[in-house]
């Protein structure tokens, strides 16, 4: 009998000490999802054949007493706009509905380097545009701790697999929140780490100046651990880079941190039980003895509009490639006329309201007139924002905020885009400055909410400590 809510340590204790087999392990998460997630909508493709024979491959090392790595023989559940060769990557759109890719990204293949099992890829709204998981090409995903609620995007397969135990963990992409908003949606753990401390060769591009990929965890210790395994160089991605070339301070003990509260994150607009959280979380942060104090991030406000600019222009400029003929379908049913139809009637037929709403904002913002008075305006302003940042870590080792202004919202709920973009008001800023963030789960009942924590440059372990704090306290 396979425990439920496996993590990877305790599924790696569990396979060394042959409480189960890699293949009895896989085997019930792959039964499991047949079961259940109909009802849920997390997976869009299994890989159900080949996880199988991997996880043999791993008996066979266990049963030669062979030495495995911690994510050997480990069910995963991978973002559908992250390639895994030989296997669907539909970006959640219907323009890529046949697309197999023909290599893996590079945090694949160092997964499959320690032995990790891929279960399949997970539902996402397209092209990772949204926030809540009703934008799929596909389906909708539900939250698995409530199914008429969203479960937060762009990430909302990956968190819903890990949320509803389809897989000990998962890996998500993250824009302007995308990790982060539905670990909080979910009750879960979504790391965002600094941009370029994972490479995104093998990531479909949405906007290539923000995307992250990262892990989502049921605990902290997870998300460090496969951190660990994906994070480094790579010579595939020129934004990658060296850790070594940002010098760390001298690290505290996790109890000398001193944690800063923006004081712009807290103006009006929070729901009653977002408040009482952040509430609780600072009171139990200072009977565990960390320092508190207030700290501003004055270009906060402009962060929602400058991310809406710098968006939509960059992916005007990704998916621009998706026209039928080089990428993407091009069966169109209408008569063509010319090429500039086969285009037009290939994106017209395929693409979503909001892929199409954000190439239409992007090409306006970048076209001849405008690009300085919104696109380059909006990169001054990015980098004020980033200055900010700088400046509040002087002062502070840690940041906290809100994940999300409000708990999971119901299904249908926010037909408005601009109300579905307040959804990610308190996350699209460490994007746009490149600093790593974690949310973590600290509601104990009703519906989950999560607290983000904002760390410097490459120091991700700050964050894996003031989170194994928050777990135990």
């Amino acid at each position: 009998m396979i425990p439920s809510n496996l993590t990877i340590a305790r599924a790696h204790q569990g396979l060394i000490k042959k409480e189960f087999s890699a293949v009895e392990l896989c085997q019930a998460f792959l039964d499991k999802i047949k079961k259940e997630d109909k009802k849920i909508g997390a997976f869009l493709t299994l890989n159900e054949n080949q996880a199988l024979l991997e996880a043999r491959k791993i008996d066979d090392l266990i049963s030669q007493k062979r030495e495995i790595p911690i994510l050997a023989g480990i069910p995963l559940a991978i973002k559908d706009n992250i390639l895994v060769k030989d296997l669907r990557a539909t970006a959640g759109s219907r323009i890529l509905e046949n697309y197999i890719a023909p290599y893996s990204a590079t945090v694949i293949k160092k997964l499959k380097s320690q032995g990790a099992i891929i279960l399949g890829k997970t539902n996402l709204d397209e092209f990772a545009m949204g926030s809540s998981g009703e934008n799929s090409g596909f389906f909708k995903t539900k939250n698995p701790r409530d199914l008429s609620r969203v479960p937060g995007g762009s990430s909302s397969g990956s968190a819903a697999a890990v949320t509803a135990d389809f897989c000990c963990a998962a890996l998500g992409s993250d824009t302007g929140g995308s990790i982060r908003l539905p670990a909080s949606f979910c009750g879960i753990v979504g790391l965002k780490p600094t941009y370029g401390a994972v490479s995104r060769y093998g990531l479909i591009a949405m906007a290539s100046s923000l995307d992250q990929i990262g892990p989502l965890s049921k605990t902290v210790e997870d998300s460090e651990i496969l951190f660990g395994a994906i994070s480094g160089k790579d010579p595939q991605d020129s934004t990658s880079l060296d850790p070594k070339i940002f010098k760390p301070p001298k690290e505290k003990k996790p109890e000398a941190f001193k944690i800063g509260l923006p004081k712009e994150y807290f103006i009006g607009g929070l729901k009653k039980e977002i408040k009482e959280i952040l509430d609780f979380t600072i009171k139990k942060l200072k009977d565990f003895g960390l320092k508190i104090e207030e700290i501003s991030l004055p270009h906060t406000e402009y962060a929602l509009p400058t991310y809406y600019i710098i968006v939509p222009s960059e992916v005007s400029a990704n998916l621009a490639r998706y026209d039928g003929i080089k990428y993407g379908r091009s069966k169109v049913k209408e008569k063509i006329k010319n090429l500039i139809e086969v285009y037009f009637k290939t994106r017209q037929q395929y693409l979503g309201e909001e892929p199409r709403r954000r190439i239409l904002l992007g090409s306006f913002a970048l076209s001849s007139g405008y690009y300085e008075a919104y696109y380059l305006r909006a990169q001054k302003v990015r980098t004020l924002i980033g200055k900010d940042f700088e400046r509040a870590f002087k002062k502070v080792d840690l940041i906290l905020t809100p994940t999300s202004p409000t708990p999971a919202f119901k299904i249908g709920e926010k037909q408005d885009p601009l109300a579905m973009y307040l959804s990610d008001i308190f996350l699209v800023a460490v994007n746009l400055a490149g600093l790593p963030a974690i949310s973590l789960p600290v509601s104990k009942e009703g519906l989950p909410i999560g607290v983000q924590f904002i760390a410097p440059p490459f120091l991700e372990s700050r964050l894996f400590k003031i989170g194994k704090i928050l777990e135990k306290i």
